[in-house]
């Protein structure tokens, strides 16, 4: 019988697995079993799972009907590797995809099935777009995350990833984005963001730029990574607005934020907008890796093997994402993610409101972040307290050591981020708020009694 505990696999893995490593740092622990949102490590210490796979596991762990579709499928005697060849499942997953698309997207839709991450999407979709343009410049926003591959890197806004890499790919152009607390141009509220969404619409239309016509337009409608920013409906109307007269194809990376995460199974649908191309990954794959580009048809102007990936035809990623997607073109399921999503947020506003290292409480839907400061420090411009990684880093180690999973983003690590489950129970948030509750006010405490 393995009694191996929880030391023993850590400092093993220590001894193979690269520095590049990061949850391992965080949450020192060798998992045994997962069920829902619960997880169990080797030594029988149980927690909640507020991180879910960054998103991925959009019905949690193990899911039954995602379990069933996988093993139906590998009991079938269907090929489960085909490259891009097509299969009966392939097509029905396709439809299934496009049936949740906007119109006119819906309607003139292409799809490329690209390698498992969704940082392979990023690249395909850049590819596309200077394929069918012809031009080799491409916008992106400050703060946005799209990948840790090459190509996409390049329009990452974290410098940490990027100050090692030397030569990431050239002719990206960076913009900025609205944040009402940590406003930019330190205006913030409406004011901040028309000054934004100006900005943008005359450094794309003023012939004196210095900028030339990108080949498109990139950009995440809830910035994930980066600390859980919505984009304000106004500013992404904007943004569809002058790329459309400028013939800009716009990409909306919706990889975290979208499938049903907003509320919606689109972010950018609270805009009332339809982009150009579209980036779906993580809860794609029913918690097996897929990624895949939408676009518009008019883009298509690729040749044979342009883009490839040995793994673009996971089969059994296909039959557990279909389950997924199944589940959130029902609109009452998107309905209870919101509910869901608002009874959480209320909470934690609440819990905002008494004490003093919480600045921010945001997001839509079941992702939301919560963003730490230090109440002693300096002021940011518009005079918000400054942002405190190391505040967030107390909590998040508290939160584990009481049975709960989240993960930090934002600048300077400080935004405490929620992905749980979309399936989530009222009882589980419940826990999840008892427990998040207890760690801020105890860290709280301490800073106070120091």
């Amino acid at each position: 019988m393995d009694n191996k505990n929880n030391a023993y696999y850590l400092a093993h893995q220590d001894d193979f697995e690269s520095s590049a490593r990061s949850y391992p740092r965080k949450f020192p622990f060798a998992l045994k079993k997962a069920n829902g949102i619960t997880l169990e490590d080797v030594e029988g210490n149980k927690y909640l799972d507020f991180l879910c796979g960054a998103g991925t596991l959009a019905l949690g762990h193990n899911n039954k009907e995602i379990n069933k579709a996988m093993t139906d499928l590998i009991n079938s005697g269907a090929p489960l590797h085909t490259l891009d060849l097509t299969t009966p499942l392939k097509d029905s997953f396709a439809e299934k995809i496009i049936s949740i698309l906007p119109s006119p997207l819906k309607e003139n839709a292409k799809i490329q099935f690209c390698s498992p991450s969704g940082t392979d999407a990023t690249d395909a979709a850049i590819k596309l777009c200077k394929t069918a343009t012809g031009r080799s410049t491409v916008i992106a926003f400050s703060g946005g995350y799209h990948g840790m591959g090459h190509g996409a890197l390049a329009l990452t806004g974290n410098l940490n990833a990027k100050n090692h890499v030397a030569n990431l790919m050239p002719g990206v152009q960076f913009m900025p984005y609205p944040n009402s607390y940590r406003c930019p141009f330190a205006l913030g509220g409406k004011e901040g963001e028309r000054a934004i969404s100006a900005y943008f619409e005359n450094l794309l239309k003023d012939p004196e730029s210095g900028i030339t016509k990108p080949a498109c337009v990139i950009i995440e409608p809830i910035q994930g990574e980066g600390g859980v920013v919505p984009a304000p409906v106004e500013f992404l109307r904007t943004v569809r607005r002058v790329t459309k007269e400028l013939d800009i194809p716009l990409i909306c990376d919706e990889i975290q934020c979208g499938l049903g995460r907003s509320g919606k199974i689109f972010a950018f649908e609270y805009a009332d907008i339809c982009p150009d191309v579209i980036l779906i990954s993580k809860a794609l794959g029913g918690s097996q890796p897929m990624s895949v580009v939408v676009y518009s048809k008019e883009l298509d102007k690729w040749t044979s093997g342009a883009h490839a990936g040995t793994f673009r035809g996971n089969q059994i990623a296909m039959a557990a994402g279909s389950v997924v997607l199944d589940k959130i073109r029902d609109p009452e399921f998107l309905i209870k993610v919101t509910r869901k999503g608002e009874k959480l947020k209320d909470a934690l506003l609440k819990l905002k409101d008494e004490v003093t290292i919480i600045g921010d409480v945001r997001g839509k839907g079941l992702m939301l972040g919560i963003e730490f400061v230090n109440p002693d420090g300096k002021k940011d411009l518009m005079g918000h307290p400054e942002a405190s990684g190391e505040i967030s880093a107390l909590v998040q180690k508290k939160c584990f050591e009481k049975g709960l999973i989240m993960e930090k983003g934002g600048r300077y690590g400080s935004v405490m981020r929620c992905l749980v489950a979309l399936n989530v129970t009222d009882c589980e948030i419940d826990q999840m708020i008892e427990i998040f509750s207890s760690a801020v006010k105890e860290v709280e405490t301490c800073r106070k009694n120091s």
